[in-house]
């Protein structure tokens, strides 16, 4: 056989019959899916939930609904987190094109064609997206519903801290530390000449002066005004938003998530979290009555503790440690016994357990959806758009629950990362025959063969129980 050389300026066919284009074999993960989505009728249901917003046979057909939540689910798939990414994915890969039912004579659609869409389709259609996942969860039997765990992370926002301005007088940074500065009787306020502080100047006076706070209150960002300023999970103080989650720790599914301002208290919004839940529950057809709820100190509250035994939910929340004994003297009734009744069952073996339940499936989901699905930095800004898109997402983590229940992969990474645990394990297995065969002849262990933290990170965290 000879060599076969690369011509860089040959010139390629004008005219290609579509039966002589190569045609790739696909990916089995989205097949599967695609399996899946087509039995429980998907594009029918989502082109009938989005009749409403076009017009009735006036002007050129758009893009289909399904594709568009289709692309979404891909960047949670692929882990990418913009819709340039998203789209230019899509448009490269045959696999991925087949899982779209675009053809290869057509264009998939552009990042601003996605950007049209969700600007025309309202939140309530991504919620009934996310709704419809759900009840294909529960069809398969993996939505109980009567367990929740309850928690939040925290979102990083597109705008940046240095553009934040005053609520009260419109100015930025620099502009109000120089009216601090000519207060004092310091150079500010000339627009040139020697005495100008320069940013330096401003840096050192902000950083000596009393009483400096940036707060929510007085700040905001002119480019994201639903962004807060928060503390970050690495320390660092940004712009962000908070996603919580309420998943069901028997199947790992996320029941309800939703995207609210970063400075909203955890305690506060709990009650909301659950009745939207229930709802979820209900219309998936599942048991529609939360019966227990699991969560960290943040969510510890003597009246969210009181009005979750109004409603018969018992409660496995720890409480924070308190300088001194409780008061109850004018406290409203009820209050001292729901507080009393959640310490004693979070002290149990049952409340340890579920605590300790809540900690690896929580920070799953996070892990999941935010680190590996592309949602922990949005490109996208206002609490709206933002939980559309996070729905959505939310919504292929139950897929891939599902899929891993079903096909054995929750993603289509997973069938990569098996193979290299496969040949590590088999690798570490003759390892330890030949260390039983002669130990003397042994001299040390092989390169290839991994320890136990190694071949942890290689299987996914769902299969590794």
């Amino acid at each position: 056989m000879s060599l076969g050389r690369r011509d860089g300026e040959k010139q390629q066919e004008l005219w290609i019959p579509t039966h002589r284009i190569a045609r790739p074999a696909g990916h089995p993960f989205y097949r599967a899916l695609n399996r899946q989505l087509r039995k429980a009728g998907f594009d029918r249901f989502v082109e009938e939930l989005c009749r409403p917003y076009y017009a009735d046979g006036v002007g050129r057909p758009s893009i289909p609904p399904g594709i568009y939540f289709r692309m979404l689910m891909v960047g949670y798939f692929e882990g990418i987190d913009s819709q340039r990414g998203i789209a230019w994915r899509c448009a490269d890969s045959l696999a991925i094109r087949e899982f779209l039912g675009v053809g290869l004579t057509e264009s998939t659609p552009d990042h601003s064609s996605l950007t049209r869409i969700r600007q025309r389709l309202p939140l309530e259609v991504h919620r009934d997206v996310f709704r419809f996942v759900l009840r294909l969860v529960r069809r398969e039997d993996l939505l109980s519903g009567s367990t929740l765990g309850v928690d939040a992370t925290t979102l990083e926002a597109n705008a940046a801290m240095k553009s934040i301005v005053r609520k009260d007088s419109g100015e930025d940074w620099s502009e109000y530390v120089k009216g601090l500065m000519a207060q004092e009787g310091l150079p500010a306020g000339r627009e040139e000449g020697p005495e100008e502080p320069t940013d330096q100047d401003m840096r050192n006076f902000d950083r000596r002066r009393a009483g400096k706070k940036v707060s929510n209150r007085d700040w905001q960002s002119p480019s994201d005004p639903d962004a807060r300023i928060t503390k970050m999970k690495d320390g660092r103080t940004h712009l962000a938003y908070k996603a919580v989650h309420a998943v069901d720790l028997q199947s790992e599914v996320i029941v309800s998530a939703q995207v609210e301002p970063a400075d909203r208290g955890d305690a506060d919004g709990l009650p909301g979290h659950l009745d939207r839940a229930e709802d979820n529950l209900f219309e998936a057809d599942a048991e529609p009555e939360v019966k227990e709820v699991v969560a960290d100190k943040g969510y510890h509250k003597a009246q969210v503790l009181a009005a979750c035994a109004v409603w018969q939910r018992r409660t496995y929340i720890p409480e924070r440690k308190a300088a001194g004994r409780r008061r109850w003297k004018g406290k409203p009734p009820g209050w001292q016994e729901a507080l009393y009744g959640n310490r004693r069952r979070t002290r149990s073996a049952r409340g340890r357990g579920l605590q300790k339940r809540r900690s690896e499936v929580l920070e799953r989901s996070f892990a999941h959806l935010c680190e590996t699905g592309g949602a922990r930095r949005t490109w996208l800004r206002g609490l709206v758009p933002i939980n559309k898109r996070y729905l959505i997402q939310a919504a292929a983590y139950n897929l891939s629950v599902l899929m891993r229940n079903v096909f054995g992969h929750g993603k289509p990474r997973t069938l990569q990362g098996l193979k290299e645990a496969l040949l590590r394990l088999l690798s570490l297995g003759l390892w330890l025959l030949e260390w039983l065969a002669g130990p003397a002849k042994l001299t040390r262990a092989p390169s290839a063969a991994p320890s136990v933290a190694t071949t942890a990170r290689i299987i996914p965290a769902s299969q590794a129980r």
